[in-house]
């Protein structure tokens, strides 16, 4: 089997991140970033609809409902374009709200996502919710900027500036409550919504390695550019690493769709893109504490995506669950056949 990506693969690839570069520039997400978030939603709204035009939403729609009949495989690539990018907004629950909610797909609404009480992102830009605490998903519509209200959140304060929070105590009942139950596995898009934040997780991983390199290429030290010291190339390295491994294990669960390898997927895409931009920091010295630097901002959205779907303790006690379930493997083949390191398929 072939893992490498195809020509139109690189091609959608590509032309997400031109797209990116043009409605979503470095500009954009600092006006986002140093002002209000929620006095940004208008912008964040004419970004949505750009998406919606795309397709970004209605990707994995059959051509017969609007969409582009793709997999989660392109699904993947596309979202590790807008974590490399930093954009905001429910990515993933508008994604797969596309087909459930009416307007989602062309990104006329975004929809956010719960599959229990806690904190959740763009409560108050959202216009459905949808409820994944069950066997079958259902959507909450409240109307745009009611869903606080309906839900009975209030604001939390959020580390990243660009994810407002609200903390909802309690959903609504399954049954007797004012939401309504769709046609869809909760499990099977819990798993996704997992997916596909693990793959925005990567592409930060990945773009705060490019901005390590290139800030140790262009700052002198001593007559001497800092990435010319052992300490920072070896920084560099390790970040080039993690990012490397989280990369293949995100692709190749993407193929499988394993609940296993999603897991140890978002395992390794947490831990490449905190630990990443961690080491970013050190590579920047002085300067990547400073506001002016987006360093920061990788790493506190890093932390909003690892507490969100899958967290770091969830996803560690279900591969040891499965681990305990399944029993040792006889042989080291047994373990490359099962691969719960969601990453052997593809290496």
């Amino acid at each position: 089997m072939d893992f490498r990506l195809t020509d139109d693969q690189r091609a959608l690839r590509a032309g997400m991140r031109e797209l990116l570069a043009a409605r979503f520039p470095r500009e954009r997400l600092r006006s986002l970033v140093d002002g209000d978030p929620l006095d940004g939603a208008g912008a964040v709204r004419e970004l949505w609809r750009a998406l919606g035009d795309a397709g970004l939403f209605a990707l994995r729609l059959p051509e017969s409902d609007g969409g582009s009949g793709l997999g989660l495989p392109e699904a993947v690539l596309l979202f590790e374009e807008t974590g490399r990018a930093l954009l905001p907004g429910p990515l993933a629950a508008t994604h797969l709200a596309a087909g459930l909610v009416p307007g989602a797909a062309e990104g006329h609404r975004l929809v956010t996502a719960l599959d229990r009480p806690g904190p959740v992102a763009h409560l108050a830009q959202a216009a459905a919710v949808l409820l994944l605490d069950g066997a079958t998903a259902r959507v909450l519509t409240p109307g745009e900027g009611e869903g606080p209200k309906a839900l009975g959140a209030a604001p939390l304060r959020s580390v990243d500036p660009a994810t407002p929070l609200h903390r909802v105590p309690h959903l609504p009942p399954p049954l007797g409550g004012s939401s309504l139950e769709v046609t869809a596995d909760a499990g099977r898009l819990y798993g996704e919504a997992t997916l596909l934040t693990a793959a925005q997780q990567l592409g930060s991983a990945r773009r705060t390695v490019e901005t390590a390199v290139a800030h140790a290429r262009r700052r002198f030290q001593f007559g001497r550019p800092v990435g010319a010291f052992q300490a920072v190339q070896h920084l560099c390295a390790d970040m080039h690493v993690r990012a490397e491994l989280a990369r293949v294990s995100v692709y190749a669960a993407s193929i499988t769709a394993d609940p296993a390898e999603i897991a140890g997927a978002k395992l390794l895409a947490d831990s490449a893109a905190i630990r990443n931009a961690r080491d970013c920091l050190q590579v920047y010295g002085g300067l990547g504490f400073t506001w002016e630097a987006d360093v920061h901002l990788h790493l506190k959205r890093a932390w909003i995506h690892a507490g969100q779907w899958q967290s770091v303790a969830e996803g560690e006690e279900f591969l040891a669950n499965r681990l305990l379930m399944s029993g040792p493997p006889e042989t080291s083949s047994d373990v490359l056949a099962g691969g719960l390191d969601g990453g052997n398929v593809a290496l």
